[in-house]
Order: C-alpha cells, then sequence, then structure tokens
C-alpha cells in the first residue's frame, strides 16, 4: 500500500539546504516513516545556481521566487533555510497558504516576530517546527533521559559554550551573517540560540539574565558567502560590523539552577566547540559536540575509589535514535543529527501535531536572546517574560 506523500518545498540551497536535502533523501532509508517525503521544489533567487542546485541535491523541480511555492498545490511543507531577515514574513505567509512549516534557528530577528510567526502557525492549524537540531544528538537525548529520570537528582549547575573561529582574520569579508540588518544579531543568535535551546530543554525555563557583547573587529571589506562557512571578498570597499563577536551572560532558572553562557566567534583553534556541563546533587554529565557521540557522566553513588567521569559512547540500542543506523562503537555524525529531526517532524504531521522543538520553543528562546541584549545595553539583570 502506498504511503500519504509529504511533498516538500525548501526556501535556499547552500549550507543549511544541503543538510536538509540529505536528511531528506536519507530517511526512509534509516526510519520505516508512516509517510513518504518527497523533495518536489527547490527556490533560490540565482536561475542557474538553483538548477545545478535541484540537479545535484535531488529536488524534482525548482523556482526563482519562493512565494511560487506557497502557490503551488503539490507542495505541503515549506522548509525555510535563509537568512534571519525573511524568516517571518515566509512563515507567516506559508501558514496562511495552510503548508506546514520547518524553519531554521533563529526564529526570527526578535521575540515581536517570532511572536507573530506562531500566532500566525496556531491560527493556521499546521505543524510546525524550529530545527535546532542538537537536540536531536543521541548522547544529549540520552542525557535527557537521565536528568528527567532524577540519576543526576537536583539540578544546580549548567555551563554552556560555543566557540568557533572562522571570522578571525580581520580580511574575513562582511558577509550578511555580520550585518544587523540582515541576521538581527551575530554570534548571540547563531549560537547562543543553541546554547539556549539546549539549556530549555535540558534544565527548564530561565527567568533572569544579565549579560555582555563585543565587537572585535569593526569593519571588514564587502563580501559574500560562498558555501558552508567559506566567503569571498566582492569588493574593495569596507562597511561596519554592526553585531557581536561574542556574548556572555549569567542566568537563574525557574527551578533555582544557576547558568553560565559564552558564544564567541574569536576562540581561536574551536571549529564548532559546542559544549555544556551539567552538575546535580547525584551527578554530573558532559558533552561536547567536536566529539559528539560521547557522554561523560559521573555518578555519585560509584564505589569510593573508583568515582569519576566515564564515557559513554552513545551508539547502543539503548541510546535515542542509536539503534536504527550501525552497530555499537560505529559512530554518527552531524548529518544524522538532521535526520533525527526530520524524523520527528514526519512523525508530526502523519499525526498532525508540532514536536518539540517547535515555534513556541523558537519563541521562549527569542525571548531569552532579546533579554540578554537588552542586558548587554543597560549592564543590568532582565527578567525574562512569562
Amino acid at each position: 500500500m502506498s504511503k500519504r506523500q509529504v511533498r516538500i518545498g525548501m526556501i535556499g540551497y547552500r549550507f543549511m539546504g544541503k543538510a536538509h536535502s540529505h536528511a531528506y533523501r536519507d530517511l526512509p532509508f534509516y526510519f520505516d516513516l508512516d509517510v513518504e517525503p518527497v523533495m518536489q521544489a527547490i527556490a533560490g533567487r540565482d536561475p542557474e545556481a538553483v538548477r545545478q542546485a535541484a540537479g545535484k541535491m535531488g529536488w524534482k523541480s525548482y523556482e526563482t521566487d519562493w512565494r511560487r511555492l506557497l502557490e503551488r498545490d503539490d507542495i505541503d511543507l515549506i522548509d525555510i533555510g535563509t537568512p534571519n531577515d525573511t524568516h517571518a514574513e515566509m512563515a507567516i505567509a506559508a501558514a496562511e497558504a495552510g503548508k506546514h512549516i520547518i524553519c531554521e534557528k533563529p526564529l526570527a530577528m526578535n521575540a515581536e516576530q517570532a511572536g507573530r510567526m506562531l500566532e500566525a502557525a496556531n491560527r493556521a492549524g499546521i505543524v510546525h517546527m524550529i530545527c535546532h537540531n542538537y537536540r536531536f544528538v543521541p548522547a544529549i537525548r540520552y542525557a535527557k533521559h537521565l536528568i528527567d529520570s532524577g540519576r543526576l537528582g537536583t539540578i544546580y549547575h549548567m555551563r554552556a559554550t560555543y566557540l568557533q573561529d572562522w571570522i578571525m582574520d580581520p580580511k574575513f569579508p562582511l558577509v550578511w551573517r555580520l550585518r544587523k540588518e540582515v541576521c538581527g544579531s551575530g554570534t548571540h543568535g547563531d549560537l547562543m540560540a543553541h546554547s539556549i535551546d539546549l539549556a530549555r530543554y535540558l534544565v527548564g525555563e530561565l527567568t533572569e539574565v544579565t549579560g555582555m557583547m563585543d565587537t572585535f573587529v569593526k569593519c571588514r571589506p564587502i563580501g559574500e558567502m560562498s558555501g558552508g562557512l567559506n566567503a569571498q571578498v566582492v569588493d574593495d570597499r569596507y562597511g561596519e560590523v554592526d553585531v557581536d563577536d561574542a556574548v556572555a551572560f549569567l542566568g537563574r532558572f525557574a527551578n533555582g539552577a544557576l547558568g553560565v553562557f559564552e558564544a564567541s566567534r574569536f576562540g581561536k583553534g574551536n571549529r564548532n566547540g559546542n559544549r555544556f556541563e551539567i552538575n546535580g546533587s547525584k551527578g554530573s554529565v558532559r558533552w561536547d559536540m567536536e566529539n559528539m557521540n560521547n557522554l561523560q557522566l559521573y555518578l555519585d553513588d560509584d564505589e569510593k575509589g573508583m568515582q569519576g567521569f566515564r564515557t559513554i559512547n552513545c551508539t547502543e540500542e539503548a541510546h535515542p535514535y542509536a539503534g536504527v543506523y550501525w552497530p555499537a562503537g560505529h559512530i554518527i555524525g552531524y548529518e544524522h543529527t538532521f535526520i533525527n529531526i526530520m524524523h520527528e517532524l514526519m512523525r508530526g504531521i502523519a499525526g498532525n501535531f508540532s514536536p518539540e522543538p517547535n515555534f513556541a520553543d523558537g519563541y521562549r528562546n527569542q525571548l531569552v536572546l532579546d533579554a540578554v541584549e537588552r542586558s548587554a545595553l543597560t549592564k543590568q539583570w532582565v527578567t525574562i517574560p512569562t
């Protein structure tokens, strides 16, 4: 019996477009789905570039205007992988057209936009998700299981850092990720958004924050992204960098835990240093994206003399998602986090519910992002709206 098809229209075809396309293609290979994802159409402004992307990544057709995807009767799901300033317009229009949506993070430029996106999605009754793919690392899902089952006891601390180094060269060009009018914020929205989402997922809601932000290289040559995190200079003129290169903040959680957070694109030697440590009354966990299959666990009830952090390679069938891939010890990679999140998205569409993280999570994340920015400006503690 043929399965119900979910026909996908994707906007954008570079870094995240590549990751999402790969996930849709491999999803049925690993997971037994109740629906069938169909890569129906991709949209981009450059006719030749989007034509080539469609052919290379396996899309059936392409459009040069994203609005055409909303007009097409053969599109059920809109996948938004474009710069941040376009998210609100595209998502609201997609919801009004009755299309399901998955949107890259951060959800919007600010909480006001994110709130309107959430309202539009709820009003339309469509399925919606935000692509915080790190929630879908098996080691992180297992950490969540340990916390929720009480193995770590009362949670006292979370420390999270997200460090990269790809813009440290002062001659690295002024791309869209370094322009406030396009991205809203720099490292804060790009990297810290992930740490905030993991904090909310693993520990709970943040209630107040105090933060600081800085920009170390304030002027760069004009350029554009050329794939992944690579870029090229396209003009001999220079422009102002008006977003943050680094951000740090302290936070309090509703459950009484304390949080310490730092994100920077000036962390020399860190290619993708997304890390956290969580301490509880009975134990602790540590995780590092650059070694993503491993979770470090300390349990206080271990025998004296044998206590210490153990390394759990989260590739056993007992670990979330790991059983659909390879035998234990045969590690998975970054791309599998997207396969896992797309699996949850397809489950949601089949069951007519919005899996987490969805636009409600995106809105809550944006409230924290906005509060940290306000705190950095006012140099005061800021309460997160409830």
